[in-house]
């Protein structure tokens, strides 16, 4: 027989009968949905703005590792960006959205998204028990980028990504834990964008899943209700029509390019605790699903 995890001496704290169908309930629902992601690679994109809630996704992704997932982790880091540059009296500048990337600005965004939040994460992956490795984008080097405009400084558009040191990371039980900085062609440290670097980082390991955790439910109409699944081109219509906007549609558009060549495009809210394990092992779902025009595919 089996060895037991030893129960708790308080037999108040043993689930009664109705609590046991529940968890029965619970693992039939879900054991379909782990069996599916055996060996399959998912790109979790952490924003800026949810990083003070991240430990719950960070034991999300390695409770996926344990049952035969392949998690990546992408993160921002935006909003401490600006807390540094505020500190040094050093304003910062948007075009379109995107951060001007001066040397100054290129400067602390290398100290914050290597030295402060990758070491973080890889750290607190670390404490929960699991293994992860910190990498940017020029480590490899891995993303390839060419500056996107003269005007924005040291800002990279993404040519190519070469997943190599990813997999090799992936295949010796770590999770890859990557910055968005890339290496531009004059042998240069640029900065990209964090949505747009995880779809391209999915894109070439042809990830299974990519989802991006952000600070919003998921897409929603007009009168605040969620849309659970989204073809690609109802998601086009929606930012035709207006429905999806502002900060949200760079993030669309990234999850539709991604598409291409990853099956499913996740967006759900990064504050919920263990939003993750809602998304990918509940019938329901917790946020937006984007599948292509073919066929909307299960979670």
């Amino acid at each position: 027989m089996a060895d037991r995890i030893p129960a708790h001496s308080s037999t108040m704290d043993k689930p009664n009968g109705d609590q046991h169908e529940r968890i029965v309930a619970v693992l039939r629902e879900a054991l379909p949905y782990i069996n599916r992601l055996q060996k399959k690679m998912l790109v979790l994109k952490l924003g800026g703005s949810t990083l003070e809630r991240d430990r719950d996704v960070l034991e999300d992704a390695i409770w996926l590792q344990r049952v035969g997932a392949l998690p990546v982790i992408v993160h921002g880091g935006g909003p401490s960006i600006t807390q540094w540059l505020e500190r040094i009296g050093h304003q910062s500048r948007f075009v379109d959205g995107r951060r001007v990337t001066d040397a100054v600005t290129l400067q602390a965004a290398q100290m914050v998204l290597i030295g402060e939040v990758n070491t973080s994460l890889v750290q607190q992956i670390a404490q929960l028990g699991g293994k992860a490795i910190g990498l940017s984008g020029v480590s490899g080097p891995c993303i390839y980028a060419r500056q996107r405009d003269p005007e924005l400084g040291a800002v990279g558009e993404i040519v190519r990504v070469d997943p190599s040191p990813i997999t090799l990371l992936l295949q010796h039980g770590y999770i890859p834990v990557m910055a968005p900085l890339s290496y531009g062609e004059q042998g240069e440290c640029l900065n990209v964008n964090a949505d747009e670097s995880a779809a391209a980082i999915a894109s070439a390991l042809g990830a299974d899943k990519l989802i991006y955790l952000s600070n919003v439910t998921g897409i929603q109409a007009a009168d605040g209700t969620l849309f659970s699944e989204l073809t690609a081109s109802q998601a086009r219509d929606l930012i035709a029509q207006g429905v999806i906007q502002g900060g949200m549609i760079p993030k669309t558009e990234a999850a539709l390019q991604a598409l291409g060549t990853v099956n499913r495009v996740h967006i759900v809210d990064g504050r919920v605790p263990h939003v993750l394990i809602r998304e990918l092992f509940t019938d329901q779902g917790a946020g937006t699903m984007f599948t292509p025009d073919e066929v909307i595919l299960q979670r």
